[in-house]
This record gives C-alpha cells, sequence and structure tokens, in this order.
C-alpha cells in the first residue's frame, strides 16, 4: 500500500536553540521537543519528570461531589452496590479496580460483565433485571451507561440509583442518574477529557480516598490496571494519561498484581514492559475472555490473589486468544474475499455482513480491512435477530459522527472518534451503507484515504547512536499524542547486505552514501521492497529506532516502516 509521508510543521528554530541550551540535548531532540510542544525548560521537566502531585483535583469534575456522598452514604448504610462494567479491557480492568478496591474495605458489593452475545455492549436489561431481583439499591457503571437514557430511567422507577462513569460521547439527553461523571459532557469544566474509562474509576477513588483520609498509596496500588487500559483503549498519552501510564508501568514492572504477573508469564512478556507489550501481549488475552467465551474470566484473574489460581485462569484466557487468532485469520480472509470479488464494498467505505461471522472477531477484522484497503470500514454479523457491527476508521475522519448522520438507520449505536458499534435491522443494511457511504464521501478528505507517515526529522545514520537513544526512550510511555519519533534516512547497502526472512520480512545493513557507520534494519511485513532494491545504490528508509537484545547483547537497529526509492521522493 502506497503511504504518504508527511513532514510536521518545522518548530521556530529561535525556541529550538533555547531549549537545546536549556536541557543540553542535541539539535535534533529539541526539534523532536519543541515539535510537541516541549519548547521551554519547565514544559521539558513536567514532560522527562511526570510527578503524581500534578494529577488534576478530582473533583474538579462535573457531580464528583455528588457521586462520593452517594457512595460514602451507601457503605455507611450498608447498602449493596453493583459495579457494572464493559466486556472488553478498559471495561475489565476498571471493574477490576473499583471493586477490587472497595471490596477491601465494604463486603456488600459485587461486580456484572454483561455477555457480549446475549446482552450487547452496556446496560441491558438482564443486568438491570439482576440488580433488582438480588437487592442492589446503588449501581456504578463505569466504562459505558453515558447513552443508556432509556434502561437507567427503568430501572430508577424500580428503586435503584445509578451513578454513571464514562468517558464516551455523551447523547442529547444525559441519563437520570444521580451522578454522572463523563468529562465530555458539555458542561463539565474538568481539565483533561481523554481519560480512559478505568481512569474515570480512579479519579473517583481518588476523590473518595481525599474525602474519607484513606492514604492514596492504597489507591496507586492498582494503577497497573489504569496503565494497561491506557494503552489497549487507544487514547491519547498526555496529560493526566501519560502519568498514570507512566507510574502504571513501573508498577508493572516492578509489582504487578499477582494476574498480571501470571498473564506476563503466559505470554513470555520481558521485564522490561513497555506500552506496546501492553497493548500486544496483555490486552489481546483479557480481550479474548469476552470474545470467546465471557469477560467474568478476565476480571477474576486481574482479582486473583493465589499465584496458582491466576496462572490457572492465564492459561485459559491464552487459549481463549489462540481460538481468536484462528477466528480473526479466517473471517479476515473471507472479508477480503468479499471485497476483491467486487459489489460487497463502496468508493469511499467498506461495509461487509456474513450471518455466520464471530461477534467477538468482527472489530478486529475491521481494523485489518483497513490495513489493506484504507478507507472508513464497518463489519457486520447476525446477533439475537438482528446486525451488530463495529466500525474503524481511518487517522483523522470522525466515524462516529458519520454514523450518527445515519441513526436513522439504527437501533442503538455508540464509540469514539475512530471505533463504534452499531446494530441495526437486518433488512436495513442496504439502506444504511448507502447513506454511510454517502456521508462519508461527501465529509472525507482526500489525503484521509492514504495512509500517512508522519515524520518527525531527517537525519543521518551517523547522528545515531546511544546517547540519541537513551534520550528518545525517556520520552516514554509511546502513543497517541505522543508518538515514537519517525527518522528518515538516505541510506544505502553493501552487496550481499540485504535479504527477505521468512519470505515476508526484510532485513538490511546500512550506511550514509558517504559514511561509513553501518546500523542494522527490520523491516517485518515488507519483503516486497526488496526486488527494487540494488546494492549501492541509494533509496530513502522511514523508522523508528529500538534497542534488540540476542543473546545478552544489546544494540540498535532500526524498525523500517516504509521505503521510497530516490525517483519517487
Amino acid at each position: 500500500m502506497y503511504k504518504k509521508w508527511k513532514f510536521k510543521e518545522t518548530p521556530d528554530s529561535a525556541q529550538v536553540s533555547s531549549l537545546q541550551a536549556a536541557i543540553n540535548v542535541s539539535e535534533p531532540i529539541a526539534q523532536i521537543l519543541c515539535m510537541r510542544g516541549i519548547d521551554s525548560l519547565e514544559k521539558a521537566k513536567h514532560f522527562f519528570r511526570p510527578s503524581l502531585s500534578d494529577l488534576h483535583d478530582p473533583f474538579l469534575m462535573k457531580d464528583m461531589d455528588v457521586a462520593v456522598d452517594r457512595l460514602v452514604k451507601a457503605l455507611e448504610n450498608k447498602e449493596k452496590i453493583l459495579v457494572y462494567g464493559d466486556y472488553d479491557v478498559d471495561g475489565t480492568t476498571s471493574v477490576a479496580l473499583f471493586y477490587g478496591f472497595l471490596s477491601r474495605y465494604f463486603d456488600h458489593l459485587d461486580y456484572y460483565i454483561p455477555d457480549r452475545y446475549q446482552e450487547g455492549y452496556g446496560v441491558s436489561q438482564r443486568g438491570i433485571a439482576h440488580a433488582i431481583k438480588e437487592g442492589f439499591s446503588l449501581v456504578i457503571t463505569i466504562d459505558c451507561g453515558i447513552k443508556a437514557v432509556e434502561k437507567v430511567r427503568f430501572g430508577k422507577e424500580a428503586g435503584l440509583d445509578f451513578i454513571i462513569c464514562d468517558h464516551h460521547n455523551p447523547g442529547e439527553n444525559l441519563p437520570e442518574a444521580v451522578a454522572v461523571l463523563d468529562p465530555k459532557r458539555k458542561d463539565c469544566q474538568y481539565p483533561f477529557d481523554e481519560l480512559s474509562g478505568c481512569g474515570i474509576a480512579f479519579k473517583y477513588l481518588q476523590a473518595y480516598c481525599s474525602r474519607q483520609e484513606i492514604p492514596e498509596t492504597e489507591l496507586l496500588d492498582y494503577l497497573d490496571l489504569v496503565a494497561i487500559s491506557i494503552g489497549c483503549d487507544i487514547v491519547p498519552i498526555e496529560g493526566e494519561n501519560r502519568i498514570l501510564a507512566k507510574f502504571g508501568l513501573d508498577k508493572v514492572r516492578e509489582n504487578p498484581r499477582t494476574g498480571i504477573q501470571a498473564l506476563i508469564d503466559v505470554a513470555e512478556l520481558p521485564q522490561d514492559l513497555n506500552i506496546g507489550h501492553l497493548v500486544f501481549g496483555i490486552g489481546p488475552r483479557i480481550n479474548a475472555a469476552g470474545r470467546i467465551a465471557h469477560a467474568n474470566k478476565a476480571v477474576h484473574l486481574l482479582l486473583s490473589e493465589s499465584y496458582e489460581e491466576a496462572k490457572t485462569a492465564a492459561y485459559e484466557v491464552n487459549k481463549n486468544n489462540i481460538t481468536r487468532r484462528e477466528y480473526d485469520e479466517s473471517i479476515t480472509n473471507e472479508a477480503i474475499g468479499m471485497i476483491e470479488a467486487g459489489g460487497r464494498s463502496y468508493g469511499k467505505t467498506t461495509v461487509l455482513f456474513k450471518d455466520d461471522w464471530h461477534k467477538g472477531i468482527i472489530g478486529i477484522v475491521a481494523s485489518r480491512c483497513i490495513e489493506k484497503y484504507y478507507r472508513p470500514t464497518i463489519i457486520l454479523t447476525h446477533s439475537n435477530g438482528k446486525a451488530t457491527g463495529s466500525a474503524r476508521s481511518v487517522s483523522g475522519f470522525d466515524i462516529y459522527e458519520a454514523i450518527t448522520s445515519c441513526e436513522e438507520h439504527l437501533l442503538q449505536y455508540g464509540g469514539h472518534k475512530y471505533a463504534a458499534g452499531l446494530t441495526m435491522e437486518i433488512d436495513a443494511i442496504p439502506a444504511f451503507a448507502k447513506k454511510f457511504e454517502e456521508i462519508v464521501a461527501a465529509s472525507i478528505q482526500k489525503d484521509q484515504l492514504i495512509p500517512n507517515v508522519n515524520i518527525d526529522l531527517v537525519l543521518r545514520i551517523d547522528q545515531i547512536n546511544e546517547k540519541f537513544y537513551n534520550i528518545i526512550k525517556q520520552m516514554a510511555p509511546f502513543g497517541p499524542a505522543n508518538m515514537r519519533p519517525m527518522f528518515i534516512s538516505e541510506v544505502v547497502f553493501p552487496p550481499g547486505a540485504a535479504r527477505v526472512l521468512k519470505e515476508k520480512h526484510l532485513k538490511l545493513l546500512v550506511k550514509d552514501p558517504d559514511g561509513a557507520k553501518k546500523i542494522d534494519v527490520i523491516g517485518f511485513g515488507l519483503g516486497n521492497f526488496y526486488a527494487d532494491l540494488r546494492p549501492n545504490e541509494p533509496f530513502f528508509i522511514c523508522y523508528t529506532i529500538e534497542e534488540n537484545e540476542y543473546k545478552g547483547i544489546k544494540k540498535l537497529q532500526l524498525m523500517l516502516k516504509d521505503i521510497k526509492m530516490k525517483r519517487d521522493f
């Protein structure tokens, strides 16, 4: 797939020079920092040395005081409290955090995760019926509930109080809850509105600890869960998220809870974990519980205190993940086949339906289709007599807004700018697909249909050394809004220094055209470029810098993202 190399805006040279002098770094490092808005000594201190003291006062969030009052009242009166979550990573970590922390102090507490297949996303009729039958008086929803207006009204009429903790976009009307904690609600002035669902739960408990004079150190013990939610829910790693992710990662590396340690062991992850390991190593295994079986297994794992019990649960969700991979591959192949056969996709969008696709996998398949055909994609399958689907978007395009414009064809929908879920009648699919294509075609920009690679700087190979990399490493944790720096270099390789591994991965040894220093390059899945390359003929590579360890020896290598021949640059 053709990728457009897009250079970030060049920062002011005076600012770069000033920062370079203030923090004693090289010019390329100062340029990268200024591009990210870190253009002063003070900002650099906060960026490189984040502190938990920089977290915002949780009571700045709309309804927080009311939410804490209601929780304190419930605990004092020994009411039965139900913690209601979602079945994905953010939802299950949220429930594990909130239930796990409160159960230290309170016995009349339980949690509920809806069944993905029988109930679907969010607050369900079955969940409310369960709360009523079991005599709960307070339901705290986390990572869901912001659009459950009718369900909350029904529960309220039956005597339930609700506290909504969510981070999704609200609808036109808020649920009739005792309190609604969501920084995205229009009347909330909280300084940071990109927290994960687990982040909202953390802020709620932070406020509770403050009110009850509980040492905050007891709550910080749960930051490993918050870090996993931040990484896996793809929220921007800036502001409070960066602080929470940084200290949560420290917790994962140094002293993770038993369930997470069991997952690390089963997945054979390294000790020095980063956000990528959480997203691609831990997250899929937690998610697989809800995709293949029931997400209660994931919560049970995360709450386990016995290592043997946790190890058994970890092996079980790992088996779920293996099954998930098998479904992923087969359904993706079917979807791509449907696209290539024609008549199943449109000019600017892809909308596919097959009634026997696994509901728990279709979101992954939508992302896979975007990797191959870069356009907003919706994958639908049959569920309880309806068509249920997952939507994924391309960079810069708000798919949630596009879906909202088609709501006359929908029974239910919700989500974010880049990912959403939706349900419709099966016979409404053609009309929805037609309207969706019209909306997207009228609003998407041509450039948004071409994947961009955002370039920080042009580098020479001889500028890459351990000191340079060590400063780059300190810019972590990386993720949306703070991506790992991307570079391009003009390079050549000597005869015999390029080969294809396992018929698909490109391995190179490159240097500057007029230089002597050589460095290894690995391009996973980029073996197709091999046929275009010639020894000692210059070409351009796009890459990030990482450290590779083999047999105890560490050395720098370039992680290849794309190649352009000199004639194309």
